[in-house]
């Protein structure tokens, strides 16, 4: 079994990403429909969110917002197996970056070459990040103007907000890019101070799931110990 304290490396995040991308047959494609997390730099945060919110969402709740309206068709239980410890290692890999090493933590962009110059793109993680945040959207209300202000850069490039971040000038689109790492990084801190503080009941885990050691981060994402979270 794969150690789920593992963090991905290029090879298994380029595996990750390719699987997402080729899950879906753009033939059946229909402007209604809910293509889900199509590739890394989204479910990076998406992610992000997921394990930075006020309440710890199990992957019940979070995958099949993965997956939209294309679940896959699993050929073995293995082949399942296989990407949901992707998934959680992934995951894992976030909350140990954020919870440890919160300076370290950078978000997983996407880049773009034109003209042999090479550009940053921030709208899918950032989309991402708006997607996991709404899975539980009426408890991030909480956080009130503090929250709203550091979601602000987040969320101006994203299709919610009709992409008003690409709506400045040069430099204060470079601004509010720069703004959303420090800004994930003090949400987190934000909800976890709140969180040991009032210690909510953690939710059943209703999906099968690789098996977690004791001292392994729980496959939830709380960034608790398995054995302190949903082993019990």
């Amino acid at each position: 079994m794969d150690d789920l304290n593992s963090p991905l490396n290029d090879d298994e995040i380029d595996r990750l990403d390719q699987f997402l991308i080729n899950r879906i047959d753009n033939e059946i494609i229909t402007e209604e429909m809910d293509e889900g997390i199509f590739d890394i730099s989204t479910l990076d945060g998406f992610l992000t969110a997921i394990v930075s919110g006020p309440v710890t969402l199990p992957p019940s709740v979070w995958l099949p917002s993965v997956w939209g309206d294309f679940e896959p068709e699993w050929e073995s239980e293995e082949a399942f197996s296989e990407i949901l410890t992707l998934l959680i290692r992934h995951m894992n890999g976030i909350v140990q970056t954020l919870m440890q090493y919160p300076d370290d933590f950078e978000p997983l962009y996407l880049q773009r070459q034109v003209d042999h110059m090479t550009y940053t793109i921030v709208d899918e993680w950032c989309e991402g990040y708006f997607r996991g945040a709404e899975l539980s959207s009426n408890e991030w209300l909480a956080g009130g103007e503090k929250i709203a202000a550091l979601l602000s850069p987040i969320y101006a490039f994203t299709e919610a907000m009709d992409w008003q971040g690409h709506n400045q000038d040069d430099d204060e689109v470079i601004t509010l890019q720069k703004a959303i790492a420090p800004n994930a990084r003090e949400i987190h801190a934000y909800w976890l101070a709140r969180r040991v503080e009032h210690p909510q009941r953690e939710p059943e885990i209703s999906i099968d799931q690789p098996n977690a050691g004791r001292n392994d981060p729980c496959p939830c994402g709380s960034g608790k110990k398995f054995e302190k979270c949903c082993l019990h």
